[in-house]
């Protein structure tokens, strides 16, 4: 009897071992997924704060509470059932899916882009447009949310197609999770920073009060910060998608060329070779994203253009 209580408590304490080390398999690959959609996370944290500005202080925070929520049901009972899905059934379809998001991204990075070089302002808006109900915020935001969550949970799941089912779906729900919990932390965070920076710089302590004047004075400069990030960081992910993906489906030449540059770069640079072929990766993907990104955006403008002057003929002839 003592020896089957061992031999069993050996087999649970077996068991054990087995679950925490898949714990930390799935924590792992759970990092390694996070980290490669790092740039579409610095975008979407970078665009949430937009949507509370006007906005009296004590609505902020609920305002970000409800998209993040939003979010949080956009990733795993919307997303994160229907690229499982496609991953056990039709696994051929992802690289085509994770390009066009790519090609998304790169089109959201090359219109910030123009939109940054024209300097184009709504200059029109009236105040009651400048700032839309609640409802109005909260379901723009998680729309948008929407395509970047999506992007994400894809990027992600490419990194883990080789998992089982049940570890993807585990690794899956761990990322949506935690990058809903960074991003909007940290968003609550930035769109607080203002009151928190007022809030000290009436302090008796002339330190604190500088410091708090500081903050108040950082905001705008962390936003357009983040903005320029952002920016960049979708058009190297976007790009980076895009090369890979071609190579992927047997188009070898812009990759194959890309991966012969960085190996000579890395061959010739001895200690910084490393870094500097990821800068050269880096880079070409950027431009390879802002190349794709302008085409995009002058056949969406063409289009839009085409259209409103269909529509505005329509109405003259009526």
């Amino acid at each position: 009897m003592a020896g089957g209580l061992v031999a069993l408590f050996d087999d649970v304490a077996l068991l054990a071992r087995a679950a925490a080390a898949s714990i930390d398999d799935v924590g792992a690959a759970a990092g390694r997924a996070s980290v490669k959609a790092a740039g579409v996370v610095v975008d979407d944290t970078a665009v949430t704060p937009q949507y509370v500005r006007g906005l009296s202080a004590d609505r902020e925070i609920p305002i970000i509470r409800k998209i993040a929520l939003g979010s949080l049901r956009n990733k795993l009972l919307i997303i994160l059932p229907a690229i499982l899905l496609l991953s056990e059934f039709l696994p051929w379809l992802l690289t085509p899916i994770l390009m066009v998001g790519g090609a998304y991204l790169c089109y959201e990075g090359a219109e910030k882009v123009w939109h940054r070089l024209r300097g184009g302002h709504d200059e029109h808006a009236s105040p009651e447009e400048a700032v839309p109900d609640e409802k109005t915020i909260v379901t723009g935001a998680v729309r948008t949310d929407f395509i970047l969550s999506a992007e994400i949970m894809v990027i992600s799941l490419n990194e883990v197609a080789s998992e089982g089912f049940w570890a993807r779906a585990a690794i899956l729900a761990i990322v949506g999770v935690l990058i809903t919990v960074l991003v909007y932390g940290v968003v609550g965070l930035i769109v607080k920073m203002d009151d928190a920076g007022l809030k000290l710089s009436r302090s008796s302590r002339k330190g604190v009060a500088g410091f708090g004047r500081g903050l108040v004075k950082g905001m705008p400069r962390l936003l357009t910060a983040l903005t320029v990030v952002g920016t960049a960081a979708m058009l190297w992910v976007g790009g980076h998608i895009l090369l890979v993906g071609t190579d992927e489906l047997g188009f070898h030449a812009l990759y194959g060329a890309l991966h012969h540059v960085e190996e000579a770069v890395h061959e010739a640079t001895g200690a910084l070779g490393g870094v500097l072929a990821w800068v050269v990766d880096t880079l070409a993907s950027a431009l390879v994203g802002l190349v794709v990104g302008a085409l995009v955006v002058l056949v969406v403008s063409l289009t839009l253009h085409r259209r409103k002057g269909s529509g505005a003929e329509s109405t003259a002839a009526h």
